[in-house]
């Protein structure tokens, strides 16, 4: 059973507006075996919902519509959806009973456009909505299951437990999807690519998707099977030889951030860290601090933007940042070493460079950071040119920070 949803609402096509809905839906449709194909977001302009569900009636057995149940006049999707089907609206008593009892109860006078939610399409089943005054609305026509459901996310997310959940299962049978992700570091998108290519092209289920986000690489596996142990051997039979293909560039196999996964080796290995930060003005600490625990292994830090408080916090020597400048490879190294001695940790960060948008040159371009580590065996410091604005720059030297971390502490 393959599934399209089509948001309405022209709030969704702002800046502001977030189809949330379909997020929720396809999630609980995957548990369902129900592949989502299509997600569509209409305004609320009759001719274009029009066409989209046309459309999505020609390909898809499933579709569900959400939004555009409410009592205005710009709430389209009951009229359009019965005028493609040829379904006249009927008003429905019991609806119409159950919205004046709801205004009764709130002790409000009922406005006459709410009536217009109790019209339901001929022969359509209407599904009781307990956080509204909007009932969802099943039907089904030529072998295709269209719903409509109420675009608040209480009250859709009511109206499918309770009344929709149960019917999918029975029609989509015994089938079910499970993904596994891969989440990668120290990698481009293309070298991932070329390593397990291929692997996943053998194969159409599962199914792999390679992603790439802020400072890391997905690989999305996706298998459909009938049982969670079917799923299970599918994700293996792939998954097995593309873990062996990437190596410990994967720091994640269950959707840990690499945060999470750097607090849990210092965790196991008992070891803390201090950082001292320049250009990523503390963002590697809130990083670390934002996992549960991490009192346990984060002694503190500094953001040490002046060369003043460089040498004040970290106990840079004064004559090393005269010499090569407070963007440079000695003075990552001494930042590093510094914060580690004063704050007695097992482990010392330095984070030293150039964010932007401007402070540039020719030698220290925008982009340049160096980031030192010290720690009992010594200290290594390491230079990277990062693309992109000052938020990308600052974002790739905190995930760098946390990798050096990660494959430091795993050794010990």
């Amino acid at each position: 059973m393959d599934a399209e949803i089509i948001a309405v609402g022209s709030e969704m096509l702002t800046p502001q507006g977030l189809d949330t809905d379909s997020l929720y839906l396809t999630e609980k449709l995957n548990n369902l075996g129900i592949e989502v194909r299509y997600k569509t977001v209409v305004g609320d302009d009759h001719d274009r919902l029009t066409n989209a569900f046309q459309a999505a009636l020609k390909r898809s057995n499933l579709v569900i519509l959400t939004g555009g149940l409410g009592p205005t006049e710009d709430d389209i999707t009951r009229e359009v959806v019965a005028d493609v089907l040829g379904r006249p609206l009927r008003e429905i008593p019991e609806i119409r009973s159950r919205i004046e009892k709801r205004f009764q109860r709130l002790g409000r006078d009922m406005p006459p456009n709410n009536l217009r939610q109790a019209r339901v399409p001929e022969g359509a089943d209407w599904l009781e909505n307990p956080n509204g005054t909007a009932p969802g609305i099943w039907l089904e026509q030529q072998g295709t299951v269209v719903i409509l459901l109420p675009g608040p996310p209480w009250e859709l997310e009511a109206v499918f437990e309770s009344a929709c959940l149960s019917r999918l299962a029975r029609l989509s049978g015994k089938a079910l999807i499970r993904s596994r992700v891969y989440k990668i570091v120290g990698l481009p998108e293309s070298e991932v690519d070329r390593r397990i290519a291929p692997i996943y092209t053998a194969y159409r289920n599962p199914s792999t998707t390679i992603l790439a986000k802020l400072g890391a690489i997905e690989v999305h596996l996706r298998a459909r099977a009938a049982s969670q142990e079917e799923a299970e051997l599918l994700l293996n039979e792939l998954g097995d030889p593309i873990e062996a293909a990437l190596g410990d560039h994967i720091f994640s196999t269950r959707g840990e951030s690499l945060e999470e996964v750097v607090g849990m080796y210092l965790t196991m290995k008992q070891q803390t860290v201090s950082v001292a930060e320049s250009c990523t003005g503390g963002l590697l600490s809130e990083r670390l601090t934002s996992v549960p625990g991490s009192s346990g292994f984060f002694l503190g830090g500094v953001v040490c933007y002046s060369n003043e408080l460089k040498v004040k916090l970290a106990g840079v020597p004064a004559d090393l940042i005269r010499e090569h400048g407070a963007v440079s490879k000695p003075v990552a190294q001494a930042l590093s070493e510094g914060i580690r001695t004063r704050a007695g940790a097992s482990i010392g960060i330095g984070i030293t460079g150039i964010a932007g948008p401007s402070g540039g040159t020719p030698e220290k371009p925008v982009g340049l950071v160096f980031i030192g580590l010290a720690d009992l065996r010594g200290a290594v410091v390491r230079e990277f040119r990062f693309p992109g604005n000052r938020e990308r720059i600052r974002y790739w030297a905190s995930q760098t920070a946390l990798e050096m971390i990660r494959r430091r502490v795993r050794d010990y």
